[in-house]
């Protein structure tokens, strides 16, 4: 069994002993696929120690976190521009909007969100979307940039069917963590009713941990419990879930 973390921090972790024990307990679960999204500039070389320690299950993509939009934000970008060219990476993001925690940078994160989708779309890269309390937003945007070069994974989704259904509309895949075992976070009946040919999973480490660990820091080792979730509301074993949300994460990775 092959399970794939499309998103984790793991890489906030620096002490190595500490790493490798965190690594392992991936390895001891069946999780040996690891992406890596930057959230700004100074987590760039964490992603990347991180990715030449463990290159064979570690992936780095790169972005500007819609919470990083902040004043001298085009300086930022150009940092992370000229990382990304000078080294391989799998993805642009985390990248998106968020409207949680401060809703006057909503034009400068539109600016910032379709700047890096057009870089995405150069380096026929895949994005993963950052979007909270923002669906409408994002969405207007996706719309607006949508051709045959845009595609991804909306990141932590948490909304209605219809929205699901509205993000798959566009080729994007779902992607399903912790939330997903909450009790009344209202996606365990969306993910029941999605093909799972839309969906990945994730962890967002250290955030956002799955019962029966929640309260304490996330770690990807705990995607498993993601996906004996959605094994059980897909009515399906452990194993399908694996083979099909891996397959998945290949088709947008290209690794």
């Amino acid at each position: 069994m092959l399970l794939t973390d499309t998103h984790t921090h793991l890489y906030y972790e620096t002490d190595n002993a500490k790493r490798v024990e965190l690594i392992k307990r991936c390895s001891d679960n069946g999780i040996n696929r690891l992406f890596l999204p930057n959230v700004d500039a100074s987590s760039i070389p964490l992603v990347f120690s991180l990715v030449k320690s463990f290159p064979e299950i570690c992936f780095p993509m790169l972005g500007l976190h819609p919470c990083s939009v902040k004043e001298g934000w085009e300086k930022e970008l150009n940092v992370i521009k000229s990382a990304a060219d000078q080294q391989k990476i799998v993805a642009i993001g985390e990248i998106g909007i968020d409207l949680y925690w401060d809703k006057t940078t909503l034009p400068e994160q539109i600016l910032a969100f379709k700047q890096q989708i057009a870089w995405a779309k150069s380096l026929k890269l895949p994005i993963v979307i950052h979007c909270r309390d923002a669906f409408n937003e994002v969405f207007e945007v996706l719309q607006s940039e949508q051709d045959e070069n845009l595609r991804g994974i909306f990141h932590c989704f948490s909304g209605t069917l219809e929205q699901a259904e509205k993000v798959i509309s566009l080729g994007f895949y779902l992607g399903i963590g912790g939330v997903v075992t909450y009790k009344n976070a209202g996606l365990d009946k969306v993910v029941a009713q999605i093909a799972l040919n839309h969906l990945v999973l994730e962890t967002d480490s250290p955030y956002l941990t799955p019962v029966p660990y929640r309260g304490k820091p996330n770690e990807s080792s705990y995607l498993i419990y993601v996906a004996q979730k959605v094994a059980e509301l897909q009515q399906t074993d452990l194993e399908t879930v694996a083979g099909i949300t891996t397959a998945n994460s290949r088709l947008i990775f290209g690794v």
